[in-house]
């Protein structure tokens, strides 16, 4: 321990060099306490983040109430979304049909009550119909081979159809409800399995489920890649990825899609090697809308960045790091961007001149002040790190420097015809996916994962464009898929 020289037996020389000195430890000091607050604020900060002012999934939200307070608020704006059915959505109700099945008829007595004479003219008055199924079980269709002998002796024999293959087998509907049901709904194999017996009767083996899959994947294998191609083609494109897990290890799932189309594959790594080899982004043309990912930003097409990533994380400025005993910048910012939302909606399309500047005026101020209040960290102020590299920028900088460097993506929902606010349509693509996961637990091996996204693909864009799935399926297993509308 240093003790304190006796400052009477010093010089002037020596007591200016030891000021100097004392300086110069003060503010080496003051500057480590300054990193170490901030360090300590970044740490206490991540237990706060949650589905609702980060990235994270809402799986990893866990039970628990939330230990921030206030507690993270939705971003839907109060009064868009009311409970129930919404503005222009057809209702559906069960009405009577004009051709019931079966008809009973309820009369009373066959002789009046009064004069006991026989009751001769009836009349309907009031009709009650019960929807109900059948009894369900297999239609078994037997097909037999006939040999036929001419007078002159010859034998002529018959042919069976294609695909009629063995002395007993499964026919399409079959197989199609079974993919149906493990493939569009989750039904594990087994429940599956026990499904098909209790309602039709049918001892199906999980083996043979899971053969049904592969055949419907095969089948479906060259559909799939022209909605690939057909996605490509589009005006406007949504893109994201997610992490899956695949025999053990991490890979990513892919998804490109439009409002009537949806595209999804695997490949073991995230960003422009995946792009490469799946072959499917590098040939966007028209507009990619993404999360801001830096593998996206460098495809050569117009890019236009989803405002729900951006909500977020203003929330969480907002709510988790102080932000709203300073001057309110990203409440405001998120107030600006669903102001821009709402008007563009009413307005039916990109706004007018006149509002794009004046939205691009109060965005900048906006940016400014956000800057003003969290300025760059320099490695003075990370003495505490002894990591190399570029010193670590808190999240509030980070996002102002996104908002400020792509501002045109940011607002393109504003100025460009079509354009999207959020990325919200390949999220919702991927959503299945990740439950189907969550089901499962993990895909076991390559070929399974490629099947299943082989199928999704399929189900997926054919949901969008409002096709019996079970139809589709059937026709699959008959060789001739029903194909989609290709337009975008």
């Amino acid at each position: 321990m240093l003790l304190l020289p006796d400052l009477s037996q010093l010089s002037d020389a020596q007591k200016d060099a030891l000021i100097v000195d004392l300086f110069e430890l003060v503010q080496r000091l003051s500057s480590q306490v300054e990193g170490l607050q901030k360090r300590t604020t970044e740490l206490e900060s991540r237990p706060r983040l949650n589905s609702k002012n980060s990235s994270k999934p809402p799986s990893s939200d866990g039970l628990a109430k939330p230990l921030s307070k206030p507690a993270p608020k939705s971003l839907r704006i109060p009064g868009q979304h009311p409970n129930g059915g919404q503005s222009g959505h057809r209702g559906h109700t069960l009405l009577q049909t004009a051709q019931p099945d079966v008809v009973i008829q309820h009369t009373s007595a066959t002789q009046c009550s009064v004069c006991h004479s026989p009751q001769l003219q009836h009349v309907v008055i009031e009709r009650r119909q019960i929807f109900d199924l059948p009894v369900l079980r297999a239609q078994v269709t037997e097909h037999q081979l006939i040999r036929s002998e001419c007078t002159c002796g010859a034998v002529h024999v018959g042919a069976f159809p294609a695909g009629i293959h063995a002395p007993s087998q499964y026919g399409p509907g079959v197989k199609a409800l079974a993919v149906h049901l493990n493939q569009q709904h989750f039904v594990p194999l087994q429940r599956t399995c026990e499904l098909m017996a209790d309602v039709f009767g049918l001892t199906l083996s999980q083996a043979s489920v899971l053969s049904f899959t592969e055949q419907a994947a095969q089948h479906l294998t060259a559909t799939v890649a022209a909605i690939g191609q057909a996605v490509q083609a589009a005006p406007i494109v949504h893109a994201d990825e997610s992490g899956i897990r695949l025999a053990g290890h991490l890979q990513w799932l892919h998804c490109v899609a439009t409002p009537t189309l949806t595209y999804l594959a695997h490949h073991p790594k995230r960003a422009s090697v995946a792009f490469d080899a799946l072959g499917i982004l590098g040939g966007v043309r028209g507009t990619l809308v993404h999360d801001g990912l830096l593998a996206y930003k460098n495809l050569d097409c117009l890019h236009s960045l989803c405002n729900a990533h951006h909500l977020r994380e203003l929330t969480y400025v907002h709510e988790q790091m102080g932000e709203q005993i300073w001057d309110g910048w990203a409440k405001k910012m998120m107030e600006l961007l669903w102001q821009g939302q709402q008007e563009v909606a009413a307005h039916g399309g990109p706004l007018p001149a006149p509002r794009l500047v004046w939205f691009e005026g109060q965005w900048s101020a906006l940016l400014l002040r956000g800057e003003a209040n969290n300025p760059a960290a320099t490695r003075d102020g990370e003495a505490y790190s002894t990591k190399r590299g570029r010193v670590a920028q808190s999240k509030a900088y980070n996002l102002l420097k996104r908002l400020r460097d792509y501002r045109q993506d940011v607002w393109r929902f504003a100025t460009d015809v079509g354009v999207p606010f959020t990325n919200n349509l390949a999220e919702q693509a991927l959503r299945m996916s990740k439950i189907r996961q969550k089901v499962s637990g993990c895909f076991r091996t390559n070929e399974g994962a490629t099947t299943f996204f082989t199928i999704r693909s399929y189900l997926q864009t054919m949901r969008k464009q409002r096709a019996c799935l079970f139809d589709c399926l059937v026709s699959v297993f008959k060789g001739q898929p029903i194909q989609p509308s290709w337009g975008g």
